[in-house]
Order: structure tokens, then C-alpha cells, then sequence
């Protein structure tokens, strides 16, 4: 509410906030608020949980001081990776590779490369970024099989507010930022698109950077502490909400996480999830007729795990089946010797995820927790199928 009262400032008084250090002393003073996450009702006060929770807002700095600093600039945008290895936010998916733009819906762009072999990519407009806070409502949206591609590969997709007859990518006068997601079917061999955006309709000389300003600073370092500060407390109340049916997977409301920059082509099933030492959740379900499905594991602070050392979800690909093409997935801490083991890495509880990406239907998964001797009896009557 304090950001949002103090308004954009014109180029006179962003000057003078920036000579003076009140830019700086406002940024910092967001920073020192963020942590008031991590001592939302309902967060673990454990140290485990809040070291994590601590390395969860520096990490989140990084990428609103990459957004919002360096990438800043709609004139001459660049895509950067939003999320990564190791920046999360909003149980970021393990099998997508993120990128973000800043852009205008004042400008048009060209989007262009090589679709390459990722299964999945789709391109979106919204309004507003986190940096901004509210809502981020789609302005826009477009997936490759909905686009021409040459035989080599090569596409171009027009962002704009006027219609194109072919690959046009839809925005708003309020359009702000560009996001595009690529999800693997399996990261280890397939190849995500090579993009590359550019300001079009324009002067070369217009397509440079735009020099240097207190403004831009101004603003720029307003909406990474913004995104800190927005960012925590928006999933640690989600993550708050979920602990009221922790251990089980009920469908979110899809106008939520659309609001808050979700694909309107995922349906999403969000919870908390706890486990005792002797414990494990068993997670069935039988997968429909969709473009993709997983299933995380994230921290509370809803991070995924570190899914660069550990089996911390698995999906459509990489899951095995039972003879009846249902799926059986286990969260347990140590491995049961069944398929489609989920580790907890070290973790007692945190959030979780069930997606299904295009899906004909959208089936309940059963969730229960079971004690560990049990996984062994199922072990012992999968080997005696």
C-alpha cells in the first residue's frame, strides 16, 4: 500500500530522489520489509525453514534486479531467464524453461528463431510484472502448433496491438511484459527454442538501449523491491491457505492463478504437504488425454526443489505406468524401491503440484499418507504381479 501511494515520480523528482539516496533508502527499507514473509501466519519458524526462507528472498532480489534493472528497457527489450536453477518463485515447473521481456503495448516486436525440439513452447502477453504488484492479467497468448514454422525450423511471431494474419501474438495498450515458457519432456535430450526479440516499425537507431537514467533507476530498483516484497508475501499467503488441506490435491481456482500470471492452459492442483519420519504419501490418479502432466515437490516458501541433484517431480515421459495406464506416485524421504519415487530432499513439508497442461479432463487425484512399512507390502505385490 506504501508503494502504491507514493506514485510514479517525474523526471525532477526521481533526479532528486536519486542525488539525495532517498531511491536507495527506499529500496532498502523494502528489502528490511520483505522479511515480514517469512513470519507470515502459518510459516515454519524452524531454522531450516527460514535459512531457506532468507536465501528464497536474495534469490528473488537477483532476479528483480535483473528484470527490472538491467532488462528493463522496452525500446531495446531482451529475453532473460525470469526464473531458473536457482531463482524460484510460485512452484516454478522443473520441466519449463522460463524467459521474460519487457515490452510496450505503445511498440510492436518481432519474436524469431528456431522452434528446435522442446515439446511444448507457448508465448504470452500480460499486464503489469511483479515488480508492479496486483494482478497480472493475459493480454495474450500463442503456441507454436498455432504458428506457420518453415521446414528448417524457423518462425516469427509479431507482437502487436493490431492484428496480423499469421502469427500474431495479441497486446493490450497495457501490455508490459512478454513471457514465454518451453517444457521439456525430458531436459536431458531435447533442445528448447533459440528466441530473439526485437523492436520492429521503427528506426535502427531507435531499437538502441535508451540512455541511462535517475528515472529508470528510480523506478527500476522501486519494482525489484517491490517484487521482494510482493512476491514472498503473495505465495506465503497461498502457501498459508494450502496448509487447510495439507496432504491432499484440490484443484485451484483458475481465475487466481491466471491473475497472477498462470498459463490459462494449465489446470492446477496446489496444496502443503507434511510427513513424519516413518510416513509417505501415495498420490493416484489416471492421467487424460493431455499435451503434458507433473507432478513437484517445492519448499514452503514454494520454491521447487533442487531438481539438479535430486528426483523432486516427475512427469507425462518420465513417469511409469501401471497396466491400466493409471500412475502411482511416492513421497517418501528415503527410497522405497518403487517407481516413481519423489525424494523429499532433506525436507519434512512444504508446498506442492499436480499440473495438467491442454487436458480433455481434469481428474481428482487420491492423496493419502501411509506409513512406510506399507510401501514394502506394496513393493512385495508389485513383484508378485
Amino acid at each position: 500500500m506504501i508503494l502504491k501511494l507514493r506514485g510514479p515520480a517525474n523526471a525532477d523528482v526521481a533526479a532528486q530522489r536519486v542525488v539525495s539516496g532517498q531511491a536507495w533508502d527506499e529500496f532498502c527499507d523494502t528489502l528490511k520489509a520483505a522479511g515480514a514473509a517469512l513470519n507470515f501466519p502459518g510459516a515454519p519458524k524452524d531454522p531450516f525453514n527460514q535459512a531457506e526462507g532468507y536465501r528464497y528472498l536474495s534469490r528473488l532480489l537477483r532476479g528483480g534486479l535483473m528484470a527490472f534493472v538491467e532488462h528493463a528497457d522496452p525500446m531495446a527489450p531482451v529475453l532473460h531467464r525470469v526464473a531458473h536453477e536457482t531463482v524460484k518463485l510460485g512452484s516454478d515447473n522443473p520441466d519449463n524453461y522460463y524467459q521474460a521481456a519487457a515490452i510496450h503495448g505503445d511498440f510492436d516486436y518481432r519474436i524469431s528463431g528456431r522452434r528446435n525440439t522442446v515439446k511444448y513452447l507457448s508465448l504470452g502477453t500480460q499486464e503489469g510484472h511483479y515488480g508492479k504488484g496486483g494482478d497480472r492479467p493475459p493480454t495474450g497468448h500463442v503456441e507454436a502448433d498455432e504458428l506457420e514454422i518453415g521446414e528448417d525450423g524457423y518462425f516469427e511471431v509479431t507482437a502487436s496491438t493490431r492484428p496480423h494474419i499469421k502469427n500474431w501474438l495479441p497486446m493490450t495498450a497495457e501490455t508490459r511484459t512478454l513471457i514465454v515458457r518451453q517444457t521439456f519432456l525430458d531436459r536431458e535430450t531435447e533442445v528448447p527454442a533459440d528466441l530473439h526479440i526485437e523492436r520492429i516499425n521503427c528506426a535502427d537507431d531507435e531499437k538502441l538501449p535508451s540512455p541511462l537514467t535517475p528515472q529508470q533507476i528510480d523506478e527500476g530498483l522501486r519494482s525489484a523491491g517491490t517484487m521482494v516484497a510482493g512476491a514472498a508475501v503473495l505465495f506465503a499467503h497461498w502457501a498459508r491457505g494450502f496448509r487447510k488441506h495439507s496432504n491432499t490435491l484440490p484443484r485451484f481456482d483458475p481465475e487466481v492463478s491466471n491473475a497472477a500470471g498462470g498459463d490459462p492452459n494449465i489446470a492446477y492442483y496446489h496444496s502443503h504437504w507434511a510427513l513424519d519420519a516413518d510416513e509417505a504419501l501415495l498420490i493416484e490418479v489416471m492421467p487424460p488425454e493431455c499435451e503434458h502432466w507433473n507432478f513437484q515437490l517445492n519448499n514452503y516458501w514454494m520454491e521447487s526443489l533442487d531438481y539438479r541433484y535430486h528426483t523432486i517431480h516427475t512427469n507425462k515421459h518420465l513417469a511409469r505406468y501401471e497396466s491400466d495406464g493409471s500412475v502411482r506416485i511416492v513421497v517418501a524421504h528415503e527410497d522405497p524401491g518403487l517407481p516413481n519415487w519423489i525424494e523429499t530432499a532433506s525436507h519434512t513439508s512444504g508446498t506442492m503440484c499436480f499440473r495438467w497442461v491442454k487436458a480433455e479432463r481434469h481428474p481428482q487425484p487420491n492423496v493419502r499418507v501411509v506409513k512406510v512399512w506399507y510401501l514394502n507390502e506394496l513393493r512385495l505385490r508389485d513383484a508378485d504381479r
